[in-house]
């Protein structure tokens, strides 16, 4: 019998956003295409600081200056993920700590995490100058690769144990949320490399792309 957790902590873009990544999401804006970088990223080439300027320069490249709401409207498409608003609701009423550990933009993040009325969150984003305007540097949180220490924060914070807690990740890069002794769930990988990754590691994966299809690993149903 699966154990219900204390603790779920979900990445955001793909998991609770039906959405690849808030970074794609300005680059589809702005017409650009980060791909190259988003290979050398994974890879370990470039920091998570020195990706995060390279997007930067990318829009700024196109225009310039850029305002902070226009990155905020450039949201408004991106659709809630199909169950994630009945299963964050549904662990909420359990008395479950609902956390969302993203290296997405905060200005998105942090929509969501309203909307969807979590315990905590963080994301990474940016700098803006004092008239508003995008600054060229980006705010690293967290790194993407390394979830596994702001989770360890979050538990420690909460008063609670690694086997408390189940992360819910769609990326290989997600595996860092796994706290040894904790529990991880791949929701819905869409990338090749992130399917490999996961089989690799062993976790459970729903590829249902609806959240609600994750509850039996969380001892709900």
């Amino acid at each position: 019998m699966t154990t219900v957790p204390k603790v779920v902590v979900f990445d955001c873009d793909g998991v609770l956003v039906d959405s690849v990544s808030s970074w794609k999401t300005l680059h589809d804006h702005f017409g650009t295409d980060n791909s190259h970088n988003l290979k050398r990223f994974i890879e370990g080439e470039i920091s998570d600081m020195e990706f995060m300027r390279l997007d930067i320069k990318m829009w700024k490249d196109i225009q310039d200056p850029i305002y902070r709401d226009e990155l905020f409207r450039s949201y408004s498409g991106v659709k809630v993920m199909p169950g994630a608003k009945e299963l964050v609701a549904e662990l909420k009423a359990a008395g479950i700590f609902v956390a969302i550990v993203s290296a997405g933009v905060d200005l998105f993040v942090s929509s969501i995490a309203a909307m969807l009325k979590v315990d905590d969150w963080i994301a990474n984003g940016f700098e803006f100058n004092d008239d508003d305007t995008l600054s060229d540097e980006g705010i690293c949180r967290l790194h993407a690769s390394k979830k596994n220490l702001i989770i360890t924060k979050i538990l420690e914070m909460q008063g609670f144990e690694p086997e408390d807690c189940v992360s819910v990740g769609d990326s290989e890069m997600d595996l860092s949320m796994q706290v040894e002794g904790s529990r991880f769930i791949g929701f819905n990988p869409t990338r090749e490399s992130s399917k490999s990754a996961f089989a690799d590691a062993g976790i459970p994966v729903v590829n249902e792309k609806n959240l609600l299809s994750i509850k039996p690993y969380l001892g709900l149903e």
